[in-house]
């Protein structure tokens, strides 16, 4: 799908066709309008394809006239009807010397919030301005999910301290993934960030350096939170598995006492009950008497010796 877009006193308003200084958003481009973006639009192919391909990793490349930028965005998504899965996908930005492409395998939060209307004062025409507001846009929600990751994982463990569930477990699983995900996207975007803010391959302007120093901290404060929510994760998994380990501990050891106590039964009336000659008190009280005396002895000197 390729889609236009112009702005009108920093309004975003969609286009019937291409025209200079325009946004050309293109989202999971079928076969015949890749060959259009090269044949018809003159991209490079091999910008293009680098857009749309989901293992490539953040980048900035320069070839000819064209400025290629590849950054990784955020995004969330349900697995299995339960669990919430945060992950990276690539997203393609092509300058020209007239407009502004980005490319995307899907359609990103940070595509819809412009479109929508949620990026202020969003002008195409002004390439490095546009640029610097997209990704300070992805900075942000970042650091949006992000906090959604730290309030997620709170109430797990909240509702783990009241009793273990598998699907808890799942959830906490799948985050520290995610926060794997967002930690090495992230510092693969600051290099990329870092590369622009040299301005040797997209030209800078004097007006747009605060824009450009509030995204290098929002990235580096995404960074960091990733960090530390990382650790938090890291140590909260380790001690639910001690819990776990130990709840498993305290069940065997139920078991064991369970099992032992009732072995003594079976051992006193299976000498009772073969024909064995000289057995002491061959009456049926005894047995019964004997074995409720043992185990009571047996199960008191069991719980003592735990205590312990």
């Amino acid at each position: 799908m390729i889609n236009f877009y112009t702005s009108e006193n920093g309004i975003l308003t969609k286009s019937a066709e291409m025209s200079d200084g325009c946004w050309i958003s293109v989202i999971d481009p079928t076969p015949q309008e890749v060959e259009e973006l090269i044949e018809v639009y003159g991209l490079d192919s091999g910008f293009v394809k680098s857009s749309i391909d989901e293992e490539e990793s953040s980048r900035i490349e320069r070839e000819d006239s064209q400025t290629l930028v590849i950054i990784d965005t955020p995004v969330s998504a349900v697995e299995n009807e339960e669990t919430r899965l945060f992950y990276t996908q690539p997203l393609g930005i092509i300058i020209t010397e007239k407009n502004v492409f980005t490319v995307s395998l899907h359609e990103t939060q940070i595509l819809k919030d412009a479109v929508n209307g949620n990026i202020k004062d969003l002008r195409p025409n002004f390439k490095t301005r546009f640029v610097l507001q997209l990704l300070l846009r992805i900075a942000m929600l970042f650091l949006l999910y992000l906090k959604q990751i730290d309030k997620i994982s709170s109430s797990a463990e909240q509702e783990l301290h009241d009793a273990m569930k598998n699907e808890l477990l799942m959830q906490l699983l799948a985050l520290e993934k995610s926060l794997v995900y967002f930690s090495t996207s992230l510092k693969a975007n600051e290099a990329t960030i870092e590369k622009i803010s040299r301005g040797r391959v997209i030209k800078l302007y004097d007006e747009d350096q605060d824009l450009l120093e509030d995204v290098l901290i929002e990235m580096n404060q995404a960074i960091e939170m990733a960090s530390i929510y990382t650790g938090i994760l890291s140590s909260l998994m380790d001690g639910f598995s001690s819990v776990i380990s130990n709840n498993q501990n305290i069940v065997m050891w139920h078991l064991t006492v369970i099992t032992i106590i009732l072995e003594i039964p079976n051992i006193i009336f299976a000498f009772y009950g073969i024909n064995t000659v000289d057995l002491p008190l061959p009456y049926t009280w005894f047995p019964i008497a004997l074995t409720a005396v043992l185990t009571s002895i047996t199960a008191l000197l069991l719980i003592k010796w735990k205590k312990k």
